[in-house]
């Protein structure tokens, strides 16, 4: 997985105190793939949040003045890859900076427009929220919601997480229809004509013009940082010239393949040490 043509990537995302998750987990991936990243936090955080206790600093302020001086030094990514944000107001600073960019300059913007899960948004997020969310994955090249932030972003409706075919066609639709990009909806569970259901992470690959379909076997297990090494492994490929699909289906062996490793021995909810299974994850 090693690119000795590596590009530059300003990840933007929150920092953990303790845990590998958001910026912990995504950096060593998108290095060890051979590209240069940025971080920019949104916020430190104490601890992953599965454990009901925290403390979150907002890093607003330090964004804005960190934006700005990378502008004046002519730091100018090759992409742009967001994830958790703390506020509206993180949103639209985002939001400000993407449209600033220079519009002759090939780049590659991916979104995770991370909101909710399980059929409900995260505390302290609301229907405001979803609204700022919906206008930043327009600026996207590759959205990457969940069917819960899927549901929320087409108005489709809170609690929706399994469909059939034709109705999670019909949402990639919805979504492209925000973007006109690509999409990758993560975590989906299609219902077959038998009433069995498959889960599949699914999308519309907008430079190839076609719809795919990457199915995976479910395990019942939470691992914090599942989404983000997700996001790096896909958006390393990606960078690497790997079609959309490709790139899908590679995170989803790696990620697989981590969490299967780690099913019966996570420890909290820390996350993986995805660094600990490089040699793992370069032969997948």
């Amino acid at each position: 997985m090693n690119n000795t043509t590596g590009k530059q990537v300003l990840l933007i995302n929150d920092l953990p105190g303790y845990g590998k998750v958001a910026l912990a987990a995504m950096v060593p991936l998108l290095s060890r793939m051979g590209h240069y990243t940025f971080q920019l936090p949104t916020a430190v955080v104490s601890n992953t949040l599965d454990y009901g206790k925290f403390r979150i600093q907002d890093l607003t302020d330090f964004m804005k003045d960190t934006l700005k001086v990378w502008d004046e030094l002519g730091f100018d990514p090759d992409c742009i890859c967001t994830g958790f944000v703390l506020s509206i107001e993180q949103v639209e600073v985002i939001r400000s900076y993407l449209e600033e960019r220079t519009p002759d300059k090939k780049r590659l913007v991916v979104v995770d427009p991370i909101m909710g899960d399980g059929g409900h948004l995260y505390n302290g997020i609301g229907p405001d929220r979803v609204d700022a969310m919906r206008q930043l994955v327009r600026l996207a090249d590759v959205m990457v919601p969940n069917m819960t932030e899927a549901g929320f972003l087409t108005g489709r409706g809170p609690g929706v997480e399994s469909g059939t075919s034709q109705e999670i066609r019909s949402l990639v639709d919805q979504l492209r229809e925000i973007s006109g990009r690509s999409v990758v909806i993560t975590s989906a569970t299609e219902i077959t004509e038998t009433g069995a259901s498959r889960h599949l992470v699914c999308g519309y690959d907008c430079t190839r013009q076609e719809y795919f379909q990457v199915p995976y076997e479910y395990l019942p297990v939470r691992v914090p940082g599942s989404g983000d090494i997700f996001s790096a492994v896909m958006t390393g490929e990606l960078l690497e010239g790997k079609s959309l699909e490709a790139s899908v289906e590679k995170a989803v062996r790696v990620l697989s393949k981590l969490i299967a490793e780690n099913q019966g021995h996570l420890q909290g909810y820390k996350g993986i040490q995805v660094e600990q299974y490089w040699e793992v994850i370069a032969e997948i």
